[in-house]
């Protein structure tokens, strides 16, 4: 916390439309995000990434300050109150195939699911804001947070946060690309907005033999059919229907012949819970679970429960808040609910330390495609870019007005003897 006298709660107006701002800095945001999008870096290698944001952000006057191995973070104004927002810079390993004039040039690698759109949207608020401040300092901090690896279970968020990037910041938001979305408008919700989800990895081994004579073998594909089918049925029958417990596999080889019954295979798949509570229990029934159901067949099972993220859950005061500075910047039909995803984000890491809240951008031109993330032609609309900044810089602005005003409640409030 910056040792800053508080000033009055009076003193602190709305803010100021972020548009108007923000027209200077978009012709370079667009062409900074078309740079980072065609050359793309996976986990913990985002070092040309990293660079780019640093060059980006020093061009403006600011000191960011680097991670001990890719990303960064930069503070914004200065002020007794601290708000945090994250963007993270990783992309995944895809083979683009969207046709654009700057598809990635890095074979196998590609920004398929909007991570160049959040780091360009945050660079831009970065950049407005401290043009603002410059001009009509604002009564705090923004810290702006570049994070690594948010693709690599169980996240690069982790490794941040034990480099202290939360000191000080009492509430953190961030923002992802929503393809269902159009353009113009965000999704909200209070509570959980993704889901827990984990990685399964199943290794067997069984004494192989003839297809004509399985009751002389541990038949293997039997069992990882089996495991296949009933480790998800089992589950949904000892945990709450309600927390939407779901075991989906993605991998499953085995075998080289017909007629021959292998001495190995291997399957992988996710785990997924719509609540932080069913997903720790999930986590230890699991390995009881998968060894019941192999045990009638005699294979030997090596199972890999790699833990991933918890849901990331929404808090009330933060969700409003993103929604109010949509309303203002976009417009007042700008915000809608959206379902929970069951889909994973490390931000999820943050919320276990600090209340916050993550809104989904919309990213689809009207009338126009549905793209999927992680897929090899998704193509989000530029002019998310335009929205995301007004929407994240005025809801940071919100957040420190909020904060001084709880700041003079609790010194104004008198205790109860």
């Amino acid at each position: 916390m910056l040792d800053l006298p508080l000033p009055s709660a009076d003193d602190i107006g709305l803010p100021p439309a972020i548009g108007p701002l923000l027209s200077h800095y978009l012709p370079g945001l667009i062409a900074f995000r078309r740079d980072i999008h065609k050359h793309p870096e996976l986990s913990y290698e985002e070092y040309r990434t990293t660079d780019r944001i640093v060059t980006a952000l020093e061009a403006v006057g600011l000191n960011p300050v680097r991670f001990s191995a890719t990303g960064c973070y930069v503070d914004v104004g200065r002020g007794p109150v601290m708000v945090g927002l994250r963007a993270d810079i990783d992309a995944l390993p895809i083979q683009e195939n969207t046709g654009l004039s700057y598809a990635s040039v890095n074979e196998g690698v590609m920004h398929a699911c909007g991570h160049d759109l959040h780091t360009t949207i945050m660079v831009g608020v970065a950049q407005v804001l401290s043009d603002l401040h410059r001009s009509s300092p604002f009564a705090g901090t923004v810290r702006v947070v570049f994070q690594p690896a948010e693709e690599k279970l169980p996240g690069g968020a982790l490794t941040i946060i034990e480099q202290n990037v939360l000191d000080g910041v009492p509430r953190m938001f961030a923002l992802h690309c929503e393809p269902k979305v159009d353009v113009g408008h965000v999704g909200t919700r209070i509570g959980a907005i993704t889901s827990a989800s984990d990685t399964v990895r199943i290794e067997l081994s069984g004494r192989g033999g003839h297809t004509s004579r399985p009751h002389l073998t541990e038949d293997l594909v039997y069992a990882m059919s089996q495991i296949a089918v009933n480790v998800p049925a089992v589950l949904s029958r000892r945990i709450d229907v309600r927390s939407g417990v779901a075991v989906v596999w993605g991998q499953f080889h085995a075998g080289v012949a017909p007629n021959a019954i292998p001495v190995s295979g291997f399957m992988a798949g996710t785990m997924r819970c719509l609540d932080a509570e069913a997903w720790h229990q999930a986590g230890g029934l699991l390995d009881e679970v998968v060894e019941q159901v192999a045990a009638p067949y005699g294979v030997t099972v090596d199972l890999e429960h790699i833990r991933g993220v918890p849901p990331v859950v929404n808090g009330e005061t933060e969700t409003t808040l993103l929604e109010i500075a949509a309303r203002a910047e976009l417009g007042e039909d700008s915000v809608m609910l959206v379902e929970q995803s069951m889909g994973g984000e490390d931000f999820a890491w943050f919320l276990q330390h600090v209340p916050g809240a993550m809104m989904r951008l919309g990213t689809r031109a009207p009338d126009g495609p549905t793209y999927d993330l992680h897929q090899s032609d998704y193509a989000p609309q530029e002019e998310a870019i335009n929205c995301g900044v007004q929407v994240m810089a005025s809801t940071a602005l919100r957040a420190i007005r909020l904060r001084v005003r709880e700041l003079h409640d609790t010194a104004n409030s008198t205790p109860v003897e």
